[in-house]
């Protein structure tokens, strides 16, 4: 049995459909799942990570888990004590989902100090670890689906910059490899996409699957931080700008490790535009 956290994600959802597509016994959970967030038959239960010993009646039985890494409330949880959960439930396995971040800003707090953190205490636990390092999201781009529908127009800052986003259902698919799987133990995979691609790019990707034209007004640094304060943390807000408007090398890498795993080649943004048109129109 395997036991998927942050199963509402991008990512956990998918890995949750990906899992039980190929026949597993699954478990998602979330501080706010329902039947509507998973596919039919599968097993989900209300968890907080923040709440290692409410984890433990999930995790009892288990002989794998899917961690991520918190999101926003990262800093709120004591990773020990979940794998500590994790043990006394059965579990041998456990996938991270981390980020890229840790290995190109480890002087961030919230992107490289705390995800530095979880993977010391992942690879302390004891139990057989893979370490995920996706870079950026391509289901960061649902953030301009509003004013798609209704003005057929993204606003975004840094316009020509460009980040091989990868799609989550990839992050997925890897993950389901590593859970599922020997030959992974130890490892730890940087995900990205098969080409660095731009916001106007993106732009005209999802024009594109939508079949009518995007108009790009590409936003001011100030702008764009005004508008990210209202549901990122102003540490988060500035980390993230620094990674969109002045990428490393690192950071604009791609990287063989999706391929290595699955044996294809990621997907596009472009596919992930064209799976997700419904989403914008």
């Amino acid at each position: 049995m395997i036991v998927v956290t942050g199963a509402t994600g991008n990512t956990g959802r998918a890995l949750v459909r990906t899992l039980a597509e190929a026949g597993e016994k699954v478990i998602a959970t979330s501080r706010n799942i329902t039947g509507a967030d998973v596919p039919e038959g599968v097993d989900h239960r209300r968890a907080d990570l923040a709440d290692a010993a409410g984890l433990r009646p999930v995790l009892d039985g288990a002989d794998a888990l899917f961690l991520q890494n918190g999101g926003a409330s990262a800093h709120t949880l004591n990773v020990s004590d979940i794998l500590d959960a994790a043990k006394a439930g059965g579990v041998r396995r456990v996938v991270l989902l981390s980020s890229l971040g840790v290995a190109t800003r480890p002087e961030s707090a919230s992107h490289g100090v705390l995800g530095l953190s979880f993977e010391e205490a992942v690879r302390a636990s004891g139990l057989d670890w893979t370490i995920l390092r996706p870079g950026n999201f391509a289901s960061n781009t649902y953030a301009w689906a509003a004013s798609v529908r209704a003005e057929r127009t993204v606003a975004a800052p840094f316009a020509d910059v460009a980040l091989p986003a990868i799609d989550p259902g990839d992050i997925a698919a890897v993950a389901a490899a590593a859970l599922r799987e020997d030959g992974h133990t130890g490892r730890i995979y940087e995900l990205t996409g098969p080409v660095p691609v731009t916001p106007r790019q993106q732009a005209e990707a999802i024009g594109a699957a939508l079949g009518e034209p995007i108009r790009f007004v590409e936003q001011t640094r100030d702008e764009a931080r005004a508008q990210m304060l209202h549901f990122m943390p102003a540490d988060v807000v500035e980390t993230t700008l620094a990674i969109l408007g002045e990428p490393t090398p690192a950071e604009q890498r791609v990287s063989p490790d999706v391929e290595k795993v699955l044996g294809r080649a990621p997907r596009t943004y472009a596919d992930w535009a064209r799976a997700n048109a419904p989403a914008f129109r």
